[in-house]
């Protein structure tokens, strides 16, 4: 990690910020490792790289580039990446060939499935910098976005929704380095924080493979966001038991940095939908 990382995660102000957006979460084993969920069918080979009341939280990762910022770290992409690197019960799992996989609403699935993924409406949006250039914008990037339903499940991989691909899609950065997704609230599954898993190429023409990608990492969601929906928004009942028992500092993947250059920054509610931002470094 470069040094910028190492000053980001040793200040106290960023740790005190992250600890006191997750002080409402418990405390769980770690019972998965990287990213489980679901009631998964068959995988091979795992790629890994490298209340409705409106809220406002801030995580550390978001907001625009000043000059100086780090590179967002490099995750596990975990068993359910549709990505071209591994196999589901049908063989290779690769949603990045899709017809109509770029998209910017992504609560549908494409190509010849055709069910929708219930749940309070989210935008997510990804600013892309470069961190090894004074955090310049990075425009004309692809970046590949998929995570779990309110239920815990990924598309392609769990039984209920193998034959769909939903919650999966691909989007090429603007001019102002950023691209936007519509989606849902994801569920929280047992043994692992909420997240949402990403992967950015240097263009859209290699977005083929995981193989291909510059950076695989993971968004958090924030407590008091998910605090929320959580046991009150319709569908998402035993997220709320899975989310009492997990916490930022003891998941597996966000616990091994304290998760600070991946917390989003979420405003919204569950009537009105929410919107996450989260700005990524990228050593391009």
């Amino acid at each position: 990690m470069i040094s910028t990382l190492d000053s980001l995660l040793s200040s106290q102000a960023a740790r005190r910020r992250a600890l006191g957006l997750i002080a409402t979460a418990g405390v769980a084993p770690l019972s998965l490792l990287g990213c489980g969920g679901g009631d998964a069918t068959t995988t091979t080979s795992s790629s890994t790289t490298d209340s409705s009341s409106g809220s406002t939280d801030t995580g550390s990762g978001s907001g625009s580039g000043s000059g100086t910022c780090s590179t967002i770290p490099s995750e596990t992409a975990g068993p359910y990446p549709g990505d071209g690197t591994n196999s589901n019960s049908s063989g290779v799992a690769n949603a990045l060939l899709l017809s109509g996989i770029v998209r910017s609403d992504i609560r549908s699935s494409v190509d010849t499935a055709s069910g929708t993924a219930a749940g309070v409406p989210l935008e997510v949006t990804i600013t892309l910098v470069d961190s090894s250039n004074s955090c310049a914008v990075l425009a004309g990037y692809a970046v590949y976005l998929w995570h779990a339903t309110r239920d815990g499940e990924y598309s392609m991989y769990s039984s209920a929704v193998a034959g769909e691909n939903y919650l999966r899609g691909v989007q090429v950065s603007d001019a102002n380095g950023q691209v936007s997704f519509t989606t849902i609230f994801p569920g929280c599954y047992s043994g692992r924080w909420p997240h949402i898993h990403f992967q950015v190429y240097p263009s859209l023409a290699v977005a083929t493979s995981g193989a291909n990608d510059i950076k695989t990492s993971q968004l958090a969601l924030p407590a008091t966001a998910c605090a929320q929906v959580y046991g009150v928004a319709s569908g998402y009942d035993t997220s709320a038991n899975n989310f009492g028992n997990i916490s930022l500092a003891s998941d597996n993947v966000f616990g091994n940095d304290s998760g600070v250059l991946q917390l989003a920054t979420v405003t919204g509610s569950v009537s009105e939908g929410f919107v996450a931002t989260l700005q990524v470094g990228v050593a391009a």
